[in-house]
């Protein structure tokens, strides 16, 4: 009798619970990018990658369209055809030298490749760790000595 009125929703829940496996199993699985082959040497790859990052950083966010017209414009060695330089744009993001965002222009979608920032570099030497030990040792001996007497 108490469960009566129950069972209408235990059966709302597996039949919202089995929507939710079906819709998860239906997907396909995210392309693996770290395994990615370039279809060229490593020292090659890594000459071309080297150039494509100097365009991306350049010239600033660019889609795959505008990025193939300024490597065609920069003559880049081992670049095969547009297939190839995206294959190498995939092979980048994957060894996270690149990122791609999206941006919303209207109805359609742009998808653009931009650099990573760099970490800031600091040319003045690091303080010695020496240094750090130096100023805690008299405050612990301080608080130690503060102890035995109290």
């Amino acid at each position: 009798m108490w469960l009566g009125g129950s069972q209408g929703s235990y059966l709302g829940l597996i039949r919202s619970g089995s929507w939710l496996l079906v819709r998860h199993f239906s997907r396909q699985r995210a392309v693996n990018v770290r395994k990615i082959n370039p279809k060229v040497p490593f020292p090659e790859a890594a000459s071309i990658s080297q150039s494509l990052y100097q365009i991306i950083k350049h010239h600033g966010p660019l889609t795959v369209p505008n990025t193939w017209l300024h490597a065609k414009e920069a003559n880049i060695s081992g670049l095969k055809s547009k297939t190839h330089m995206k294959i190498m744009l995939k092979w980048m993001r994957g060894r996270k030298m690149l990122k791609l965002f999206s941006n919303q222009v209207g109805s359609s979608t742009k998808f653009l490749h931009s650099t990573l920032p760099e970490e800031p570099r600091t040319d003045q030497a690091e303080v010695p760790a020496d240094l750090h030990l130096k100023t805690e040792k008299p405050l612990l001996k301080r608080k130690m000595q503060e102890n035995k007497r109290s």
